[in-house]
């Protein structure tokens, strides 16, 4: 039990931290425009927003929200909770949350996928997609539609739960756009630190999303996302700090989180259907993808050191 709890944990933290990097960038290049007083305050009181009010309330109230039956105290403590009631409470439930959880995933991953710009990591499968992006909206339609059927046929709301995902997925995308182009803004502007400070909690806010759903592939249990999630956000503040420019090195790290979105989209897809999948199997599906694309990055680095 307990190594299972580590095991989940540390896969969290990792997760976490590597899908963070772009949230890392942003934080870096507008960090770089404010004086030393406000880079301290964002740094210190920031780290605290991060972890406790955003990877600390926003699971609980999903799981809150999920079973609205619970008060707020027994839904943060269901994890440890002997009754039987509660556990049968997040049990019910638990297929809908998956399956909001995995859809919005694999949205994601799809966009990217499609749409975004990036460094080939498995280059024929991803120029291949690339050429194809105005497919994006009609795939992504017809994803929802069979996926909806399928889980409609088994339980109403976890039909709702798909749709919850896939609107939560367009929202959130949005901000995201915003956030660049604002971000961009912001590197070259005069306005006041204050103004920079609340962009960068908003965006610290919108890109923990990803990270907090995909921690329900992980586990279920409110304090060990919280703890997991926590230490990502520490990792990633690091990297903010004084390590982001190696971290931009590795230019397929992006790649192999995107990659373990799709898996851990899967794995909450299959979950919510009944089927029961390994705790440790998120985990290790993390450690692998990641660490194949940290592998091939370091052999990128090694052929432009050579040239």
């Amino acid at each position: 039990m307990l190594f299972s709890a580590l095991i989940t944990v540390v896969g969290l933290s990792f997760f976490e931290t590597i899908s963070s990097v772009d949230n890392a960038i942003i934080n870096a290049e507008v960090l770089g425009t404010m004086n030393a007083k406000a880079r301290k305050w964002f740094l210190a009181w920031g780290l605290l927003i991060a972890v406790f009010l955003v990877r600390g309330l926003l699971p609980w109230a999903i799981v809150w929200g999920f079973n609205p039956s619970l008060g707020p105290i027994q839904a943060f403590t269901a994890a440890f909770s002997g009754d039987i009631a509660v556990k049968h409470s997040i049990e019910q439930s638990a297929p809908i949350l998956l399956m909001a959880g995995g859809m919005f995933l694999i949205f994601l991953f799809l966009h990217w996928l499609f749409l975004e710009d990036k460094h080939l990591g498995l280059p024929r499968t991803e120029k291949f997609f690339m050429e194809r992006g105005v497919w994006f909206y009609a795939f992504v339609s017809i994803l929802l539609t069979v996926v909806s059927y399928f889980a409609l046929k088994q339980n109403s709301m976890m039909g709702f739960g798909a749709v919850i995902g896939s609107t939560l997925f367009f929202i959130t995308h949005g901000f995201k756009q915003s956030a660049e182009a604002e971000e961009k803004k912001l590197k070259n502007s005069v306005r006041s630190d204050l103004s920079k400070l609340f962009f960068l909690e908003i965006i610290d806010a919108t890109f923990s999303i990803d990270g907090v759903l995909g921690a329900f592939a992980f586990t279920l249990s409110v304090p060990l996302i919280l703890l997991g999630n926590g230490l990502g956000a520490v990792m990633v503040r690091q990297l903010t700090i004084g390590n982001i420019e190696r971290i931009k090195k590795y230019i397929y790290l992006k790649n192999g989180a995107m990659y373990s979105i799709l898996v851990l989209g899967i794995i909450m897809l299959i979950q919510s259907f009944g089927h029961k999948v390994p705790e440790y199997t998120s985990p290790l599906a993390t450690f692998i993808i990641i660490g194949f694309f940290f592998w091939k990055s370091k052999m990128h680095l090694k052929k432009v050191v050579i040239k």
